[in-house]
């Protein structure tokens, strides 16, 4: 039995999909099927019970995949004691963002990083909120990039930094030759906003709703860049978070207004899995990023 075979088979019981757990390891779909099956004839028991409809784990294989856990741990805390002994930082780290910090917060520090550990590879994925949660369950990236986090058991939150909220017009809309803005201001005019899942558009309606305003929006889209370019067009305003509107805002293409009196702000935070071991290279990002990781975290 190798730890290939227990990496395989806690994909398996994690993702609860043959498909899913193939695609972590780079392999078909049928070959994690024959990783199963090898491991209960070398077990000589059944690990999971085929007479559910969904995925579900026999008593021995829960055990099973108890223990697994605990070997996968103890060989990448292992990994990572040699690597750091050798005072090695290499490797890949798999970041899962929303686009907007993906694009907008990320990139400065992610260009420090490489080039001060040009051994490390970053792979960054862009995804919708909901699905960052699910790629740091899965273990299938290392950190997640989020807005407005959400506590959950498995799942560690580090504080990384604040956004604040601003209106963006187009620059001959009514309300772009004003300074700044008043919330009750926004009422009757044509609004863009996110989907409505999105944390940030919560978030905004909130912001709506403690203000008494009705308003329903003209178009709705799933990232920031689709929202600028529908506002550029004098399409109708919108509030984002004012670091993914610099660009615009410097050429002259959008109207970037804050809101008089009043501090709107999204909070941004880095996820990764609790338990999870940190490679030396893992814990070199989170520092690039300005963050503290107690070591208690790494065990």
């Amino acid at each position: 039995m190798q730890i290939e075979n227990f990496k395989i088979f806690a994909d398996l019981v994690e993702t609860k999909s043959f498909s899913k757990s193939a695609k972590l390891n780079g392999i078909t779909q049928s070959a994690v099927s024959q990783q199963a099956r090898a491991m209960e004839r070398h077990f000589k028991t059944l690990l999971i019970d085929r007479s559910q409809k969904q995925f579900q784990l026999t008593r021995e294989g829960l055990r099973v995949y108890d223990s697994a856990k605990e070997i996968l741990h103890t060989y990448d805390k292992l990994l990572s004691e040699l690597q750091e002994m050798k005072k090695v930082i290499s490797g890949t780290i798999r970041i899962s963002t929303i686009y907007s910090i993906g694009l907008h917060e990320l990139p400065p520090y992610i260009k420090k990083f490489l080039h001060d550990y040009p051994s490390v590879n970053v792979r960054v994925e862009y995804r919708r909120s909901n699905l960052v949660y699910e790629d740091i369950l899965h273990n299938s990236v290392d950190f997640g990039l989020v807005a407005f986090p959400i506590k959950q058991r498995q799942i560690e939150v580090l504080t990384f930094r604040s956004d604040h909220l601003v209106l963006i017009t187009h620059p001959n809309h009514p309300l772009a030759k004003r300074g700044e803005i008043e919330v009750k201001d926004l009422a009757d005019h044509k609004f863009i906003g996110f989907d409505p899942d999105i944390p940030t558009r919560k978030a905004v309606d909130q912001i709506f709703r403690e203000n008494k305003i009705e308003s329903e929006p003209v178009m709705e889209f799933d990232n920031i860049e689709t929202v600028k370019r529908a506002v550029e067009i004098d399409h109708g305003i919108a509030i984002v978070p004012q670091a993914t509107v610099q660009q615009e805002s410097k050429a002259g293409t959008l109207a970037v207004l804050p809101f008089k009196g009043r501090n709107f702000t999204r909070p941004l935070a880095i996820l990764h899995r609790k338990g999870r071991v940190l490679t030396p290279a893992m814990k070199k990002f989170i520092e690039t990023l300005g963050l503290d990781l107690p070591e208690a975290r790494d065990t």
